[in-house]
C-alpha cells in the first residue's frame, strides 16, 4: 500500500483500514503457527502497512492539536554530565 493512497483516506477509513490489517496479520500469524503457511513476506508487508497507517493517523492527530513540534530532545543534562566527569578527572590530575 502506498503512502499517497493512505493519505487520501478519511479518519474513519484509516481506523477501518488499521482494523482490517490487524485482522489479516492475526490470521496470517495463526496460520504460520499452525504450519499452514510460510508467508513471511506478507507478514512483514502487513506490519509495514499497519505502521504506515498509524503514522499518518498520528500526524493528523498532532496537526489537529497544533503540537507538531512538541517532540524535543534533552541534550543539556548529557553535556553537563560530561563536563562534570572532565572536571573530576582534572582535579585528580592536579592533586598528584
Amino acid at each position: 500500500m502506498k503512502t499517497d493512497k493512505v493519505r487520501n483516506f478519511t479518519d474513519e477509513e484509516l481506523r477501518h483500514q488499521e482494523h482490517e490489517l490487524n485482522d489479516q496479520l492475526f490470521k496470517l500469524k495463526f496460520q504460520l503457527n499452525m504450519g499452514q503457511t510460510e508467508s513471511l513476506k506478507k507478514i512483514r508487508g502487513l506490519r509495514k502497512d499497519i505502521a504506515r497507517v498509524k503514522t499518518i493517523s498520528r500526524e493528523r492527530e498532532l496537526s489537529a492539536t497544533g503540537t507538531e513540534g512538541a517532540v524535543t530532545t534533552v541534550v543539556a543534562p548529557k553535556a553537563a554530565a560530561i563536563k562534570a566527569v572532565a572536571t573530576k578527572a582534572k582535579r585528580k590530575t592536579e592533586k598528584k
